[in-house]
């Protein structure tokens, strides 16, 4: 940890890094070293209920130092990176007024550039698109609806699962209300303006040795009870909750209610998750991180 130095008084930590590669533990003990508080950039994590497949700190994890905005909201309840930001702007605040030392973590990247740089300023939502674009993706499917957005918008659709309705809704809705794709707003922006002052941090791993945590991260998830995890939310009325199309919990879904065999769950999380870890060093290639080494972290 002394590779990394203690940050000045208006700098913002930010640990970031692909999914399992040991964002929390690191963060931890930053906050150990620094006397600091973890700040969660986690669009899972932020749920209540969601707790096994998100990798949220446990309570003896999160007994070490204190934990910020995880099980903040319920399952139901909306967020986009523009409320998260103003969340962790006035947590980050009390924090700093306390003296402590703000440490945000998390794999949202979306949320980081938000609260670091803003987001370029978007229509708002519409009521009446959402519903029709719903009533689409019910009649003939979610891929349909990814598929449209693939004509008008092909930069956004291809970082977007054809199953993560919230986003290709939205995406389309902002084509759909603006005339101007989701990505040409983006680049745009270029999110060239600074909120916070941020030093980047994360853990490197190879890609086999990221892959190799990834799988035994899927089955210490299972062995947890991951799967009656899932039941219970369902029970809950979380069935269609925007965390449970997230990577694992819908495959683990998927297996709950018979489109998946048991014998194929661990590999379709596993494939799934490192799909999705391949897209988060794809964002971060351009940035500048303060890279340490995991093997000589030993998180």
């Amino acid at each position: 940890m002394n590779l990394v130095p203690p940050p000045d008084s208006d700098e913002l930590l930010v640990v970031v890094g692909p999914t399992a590669s040991g964002k929390s533990a690191l963060a931890i003990a930053l906050a150990e070293r620094f006397g600091g508080e973890v700040v969660n950039a986690d669009s899972v994590q932020i749920y209540t209920h969601f707790d096994v497949g998100s990798g949220k700190p446990s309570l003896e994890e999160r007994s070490k130092v204190p934990h910020h905005l995880f099980d903040a909201l319920d399952p139901l309840d909306a967020i986009d990176a523009g409320r998260y930001a103003q969340m962790a702007d006035q947590v980050i605040a009390d924090v700093r007024n306390r003296g402590r030392v703000p440490i945000v973590c998390g794999g949202t990247f979306l949320w980081v550039l938000a609260l670091t740089h803003g987001l370029a300023e978007l229509p708002a939502g519409d009521a009446t698109v959402r519903a029709r674009h719903a009533e689409e993706a019910e009649r003939h499917g979610r891929e349909a609806l990814h598929a449209r957005l693939a004509l008008v918008d092909p930069k956004t659709a291809a970082r977007l699962s054809p199953n993560d309705f919230v986003r290709v809704s939205r995406a389309l809705e902002v084509y759909e209300l603006s005339g101007r794709p989701l990505s040409e707003l983006h680049e745009a922006h270029q999110f060239a303006h600074p909120r916070h002052r941020a030093r980047l941090v994360g853990v490197a791993w190879s890609k086999e040795e990221l892959a190799e945590r990834i799988s035994r991260r899927t089955r210490a998830f299972l062995a947890s009870g991951w799967v009656d995890e899932v039941r219970s939310l369902v029970e809950r009325g979380y069935r269609d909750a925007r965390a449970m199309s997230s990577v694992g919990y819908k495959q683990v879904l998927d297996f709950i209610e018979g489109r998946l065999a048991e014998n194929e769950l661990v590999e379709a999380i596993d494939r799934a998750t490192r799909v999705f870890a391949r897209r988060q060093r794809t964002w971060l290639r351009d940035r500048q991180v303060l890279w340490l080494e995991g093997r000589d972290l030993e998180l």
